[in-house]
């Protein structure tokens, strides 16, 4: 514990983010670059090195949080970065999307502030990129194994970088155009400039992953054709069904869901497009639902020129402070957050539900119904007398997803089996059914967080390790049936 009066003498204090009307005329990161590194080393004096560090436990990758946060308060840039990578592939990732769960087990946090976690982590990382602190990790030998990687999101990032570390010859096959998966594609730009992905695949290839976009696995290349092709396979093609509204209407044309709108944008951010094919300028956009790929949508709209944004959530408003019977420290609490888009602009209306949508006579979206409601005896139940309409000219579904994609064969080709949620099946070494095939992240899990994607591909990296060499001397955070302080 480098400063012991620190969390006395400090107060919790977050980057500081760029004016809204500046903002909002770029796509770039919303926070006011360099404003972290003068007031980091207080930030993370306010750490007491815990003798039970419960921030391990909030975070899925079990990140030595206390040890490179000593060592960014004395600004050993180097070693911080050594500590942060034993655990993280992709700090910079996660410093960035994650919802710091270790905050919300931060044992400060019982009666302060917690220590700004997330903000140490991202400066860490930002500080080892700019010094050179981060270089390939090249294997010292070849092990003649081959792993194919399904998938190219943090899950499959993760695991094809352990995979390569560990002498594997390892290629990873996306079926995007462009490597990085829902960090690519489903993250705005504004939220992670993808400069940051870009570094990191750099980093993958000297090290010797090799990468193969614009192949579908099942539709391009037949899943019974890679296996017979490698000697093990990682499945990471996350949990893309996205959950749909069958309501009265929902055929209408401006009704999108949010993996057909967000993805648009960062073509433009990629030069694919001048403006997007799905565009919110001069409309009224209603989001439907209130997370965080809502959120995304929410700030993606006011970029566009939206009119008004209006975001939708069936459930109530949650509280501002946990409440400690139902959600008790260290557990990682629902709590009614303000994000940087919502500090741009727009309406959020909670315990609403949508009834049916109005078009105009060339069947475009123009009105969307809903009705209030309440629990009654355990159910969400319409409140009589409580139906409105509002104006929507753009409609995003931001609703969640509900599993693998089963439409392009990948599951059946391989004959794997699934879970009671409609997920892949897998073992303790994140094995399916299949000898030889393994699975990581959303594909194996459910809609997660990044941090869990990471420990996934992780775990998942050891286990095909193991079968390959027989024993694996990679790091394996969790298990499958891990859930960490309920998050």
């Amino acid at each position: 514990m480098a400063d012991p009066k620190g969390f006395l003498n400090h107060g919790r204090e977050v980057a500081t983010s760029r004016p809204v009307d500046v903002r909002l005329q770029d796509w770039n990161e919303v926070y006011v670059p360099g404003s972290l590194l003068p007031i980091i080393s207080k930030q993370a004096s306010r750490c007491m090195d815990c003798g039970i560090p419960f921030c391990h436990n909030g975070c899925p990758l079990g990140n030595l949080i206390p040890e490179w946060n000593d060592y960014a308060y004395r600004e050993d840039w180097a070693a911080a970065s050594e500590r942060l990578h034993a655990t993280n592939n992709f700090p910079e990732f996660t410093g960035r999307l994650c919802p710091a769960p270790c905050e919300s087990a931060c044992v400060l946090g019982i009666n302060q502030p917690p220590v700004t976690i997330k903000n140490v982590e991202v400066s860490i990382i930002d500080k080892a990129w700019e010094t050179g602190d981060v270089a390939p990790r090249i294997p010292e030998r070849l092990s003649g194994k081959t792993v194919a990687v399904i998938g190219s999101g943090p899950a499959g990032l993760a695991a094809a970088q352990q995979l390569t570390r560990a002498g594997h010859t390892v290629a990873v096959y996306e079926r995007a155009d462009r490597v990085g998966g829902l960090l690519r594609y489903g993250i705005p730009e504004f939220k992670m400039e993808k400069r940051h992905i870009n570094r990191r695949i750099e980093q993958m290839r000297a090290e010797g992953t090799r990468f193969r976009t614009g192949v579908e696995i099942g539709r391009d290349l037949k899943a019974t054709d890679l296996k017979k092709r490698y000697d093990a396979v990682v499945i990471a093609a996350g949990a893309t069904t996205a959950r749909d509204l069958p309501v009265p209407g929902r055929e209408l044309k401006g009704i999108h869901q949010a993996m057909e709108y967000l993805p648009l944008s960062n073509k433009v951010q990629e030069g694919d497009y001048v403006t997007s094919p799905i565009s919110a300028e001069g409309k009224h956009v209603v989001v439907i639902g209130g997370g965080d790929t809502g959120a995304d949508c929410v700030g993606t709209a006011h970029r566009q020129g939206a009119a008004s944004v209006t975001q939708l959530e069936i459930m109530p408003r949650p509280g501002e402070e946990r409440n400690a019977v139902t959600q008790p420290w260290p557990t990682f609490p629902m709590l009614y957050k303000v994000t940087s888009a919502h500090e741009e602009g727009g309406e959020r209306v909670y315990a609403v539900s949508t009834t049916h949508f109005e078009g105009d006579e060339d069947g475009n979206v123009q009105w969307l119904h809903l009705t209030e409601v309440e629990f009654i005896e355990g159910r969400l139940t319409p409140k009589p007398g409580t139906e409105r309409r509002i104006p929507a000219q753009l409609v995003t579904l931001a609703m969640g997803f509900t599993g693998t994609d089963r439409e392009n064969g990948l599951v059946e080709q391989f004959g794997l089996g699934l879970d009671e949620r409609g997920n892949i099946a897998r073992d303790a070494d994140f094995q399916t059914n299949v000898p030889g095939v393994f699975v990581a992240g959303d594909a194996g899990r459910g809609q997660s967080l990044i941090v869990w994607a990471i420990a996934e591909g992780r775990s998942a990296a050891r286990g095909c390790d193991r079968f390959l060499a027989g024993a694996s001397d990679l790091p394996a955070p969790i298990r499958p049936t891990d859930r960490s302080l309920m998050v």
